[in-house]
Formats: structure tokens, C-alpha cells, sequence
């Protein structure tokens, strides 16, 4: 039997709102019923391009509107109050990472999801670039034997439309995300350095994880270096795997020899929003989830106190100072 399409508007009609109407606009099974942005002429102006029929600017018009799930791609320190809204009203939400910009209003996003129909997806878009899910088959196989040690490497200039996070909760949550997916557990501490050499907030950042196990995470990112890399090496009992994420490819090291496995060349938000309609179609529930949000907001925030105590932070500790209770 035919399902309906899922309606879906899209709330943000800057660069990555676009994207995101372009891709959706693009797929089978949904349909972008409205576009909403504060700049009415920006909304209006993506919604002829993509043929959208209903633009306007105060996303509260659309909360008890019979659209079946948003996505919101505004500034983060509106991700929370724009997603509750939407929670409340029974509306299914993908929130563009990070979840929220502070621990507090990531929580409020998990109450909210507690007592609503609507679920939650949050746009960590790495988890859906082909090489990362390549990668994780690869080490869930035992291709590198046991994972021990995460060195991630997110460099480039500032991306000048984000102004509201620096470079933690903007770049450096990406590989937080993974490091979490990798080894399946949240860190037990976290120490960082780094600073704001030419912005306002924090432009430069090398922060250390560890995790059980005697296991750990190195992330370096920041708006610096003239040019853009993205990479990630992950070095187990047996081997090395090495993510290139910018051309999405893995290679794999090993006594014998290295190796590339074949990874699906596609783009990786054309992956998550796919994932994300047909989820809400068949409903499945959406991952990843406000928990998993909820966590990279809570270790990146840890990372901004380590940065500006200069003292390493037992991660346990400072959930339990936030009254955060993790589901085991």
C-alpha cells in the first residue's frame, strides 16, 4: 500500500537550509509543503527556486500547522526553543547539530521529547558519510582487531555564517560524535587547550578524551589553516583504519600490507534526510537521537570548562553537578 508523503517544512533558509530543501525537494516520499526564515525575501526567494508554494517568517504559524516533521537549520542558540515548540505540537524534528548550544537547553529538548509524539533526530551528517559508515563496518568486523586510540583532525578557515558557537560546538562535536560511536561509551575525562586567537569565541581547540580501557581520543580543530582537512585515524590492536572525509575514503593498514575498501560515493545529508523520511514513514524511531545529541552538547560543553579552568574534567562529575542521568 502507498503512503502518503511526508510533509515537511523546512525552518532556515540560509546555506544549510537550502541544502536541505534541494535534497528533500529531490526525494521520493516527502513533500517541502513551507520554507521559513526571519529574512522574508531569502524565504521567498528559496521557495520559487525550489518550487515551494508557502514562505513566511515566524515558524510559530507552522507549530499547528498538519505538517508531519520540520527540520530545523537555524542559528543553535534557536535549535532548542524552535524544536520544543515543534515537540509540544506532536511535529517529528532533525536538528541540525549541535542539538542545542549548552547543556541546559539540551535538556529541555529531552524533557520535551519525553511527553511528545513527535521524535527527535539530531544532524550529526558525519554518522551518514558512506566512508565513517564504511569504516565503523570495518572495525565492528574486527578489521583492526580492538580500537584503542582516535587521533581527529578538523582544520580550516572560519566558516563565515557561523557567528553564535565557536569552534567546540561548531566543528570540534563532529568528532566527539564519532569518537562516542566508536567506542560506544561516553568519555570519563576531558582535558582541552587552546583559545581565541582572531574571534570572539574559541577558534582553536586540541582537546584529549579517555575513555575506559585504557582508550582515547585526540581532537584537534580550528578556523585558522588556510586550507580545509578533515580526517581521522583510528588505531586498534591489529591495525590502523584512516578516514578521509572530505573525498570519503578509508584505508586500512596492517602488518601485511594496506588496503582500500570500495565506499559508496554519495553525499552524505542526501543519506540522512533519506534516513530521516523514511523513518517517520515506516515509524522507526530516528537515530541519531536527543540522547546522543545530548551527550556531544554535554562533552563539548566540558571541553569549553576545561578550556577555561585549564583543569582536566571528570565527565561523570559534571553531569552529576547538572543533574544529567545518562539511560544505561
Amino acid at each position: 500500500m502507498d503512503r502518503e508523503p511526508v510533509r515537511i517544512a523546512v525552518i532556515g533558509a540560509g546555506f544549510w537550509g537550502r541544502n536541505h530543501v534541494r535534497v528533500l525537494s529531490e526525494l521520493q516520499g516527502c513533500e517541502v509543503v513551507a520554507i521559513c526564515d526571519v529574512d522574508l525575501a531569502r524565504a521567498k526567494e528559496v521557495s520559487r527556486r525550489f518550487k515551494v508554494e508557502r514562505y513566511l517568517t515566524d515558524y510559530r504559524d507552522l507549530v499547528n500547522d498538519d505538517v508531519d516533521a520540520v527540520t530545523v537549520c537555524t542559528p543553535s542558540t534557536s535549535h532548542a526553543r524552535i524544536t520544543i515548540d515543534f515537540l509540544l505540537s506532536g511535529k517529528h524534528v532533525l536538528i541540525e547539530k549541535p542539538m542545542a548550544s549548552n547543556l541546559g537547553e539540551a535538556l529541555d529538548v529531552v524533557d520535551a521529547s519525553k511527553s511528545s509524539k513527535g521524535k527527535v533526530m539530531v544532524g550529526h551528517i558525519e554518522r551518514f558519510n558512506p566512508a565513517v559508515a564504511r569504516a565503523l563496518t570495518e572495525l565492528e568486523a574486527g578489521a583492526i582487531g580492538d580500537p584503542l586510540l582516535i587521533y581527529g583532525r578538523r582544520i580550516g578557515p572560519w566558516p563565515e555564517r557561523i557567528g553564535d558557537v565557536g569552534v567546540v560546538h561548531d566543528t570540534t562535536i563532529h568528532d566527539i560524535d564519532l569518537a562516542y560511536c566508536v567506542f560506544g561509551s561516553p568519555p570519563e575525562s576531558i582535558y582541552a587547550v587552546g583559545g581565541s586567537l582572531i574571534h570572539t569565541k574559541e577558534d582553536h581547540v586540541q582537546v584529549t578524551l579517555t575513555f575506559n580501557s585504557g582508550r582515547s581520543a585526540v581532537l584537534e580543530s580550528n578556523w585558522l589553516t588556510p586550507r580545509k582537512k578533515r580526517e581521522m585515524y583510528v588505531t586498534g590492536t591489529q591495525g590502523v583504519i584512516r578516514l578521509e572525509f572530505l573525498t570519503r575514503e578509508v584505508v586500512i593498514e596492517k602488518s601485511g600490507g594496506s588496503y582500500s575498501p570500495m565506499v559508496e560515493q554519495r553525499e552524505p545529508l542526501r543519506v540522512e534526510l533519506e534516513e530521516f523520511v523514511k523513518s517517520i514513514s515506516e515509524g522507526k524511531e530516528l537515530t541519531p537521537n536527543q540522547i546522543d545529541g545530548l551527550i556531544s552538547v554535554a562533552v563539548a560543553d566540558a571541553v569549553l570548562l576545561s578550556l577555561r579552568t585549564k583543569r582536566v574534567v571528570r565527565f561523570e562529575s559534571f553531569l552529576n553537578e547538572h543533574g544529567v542521568q545518562l539511560p544505561t
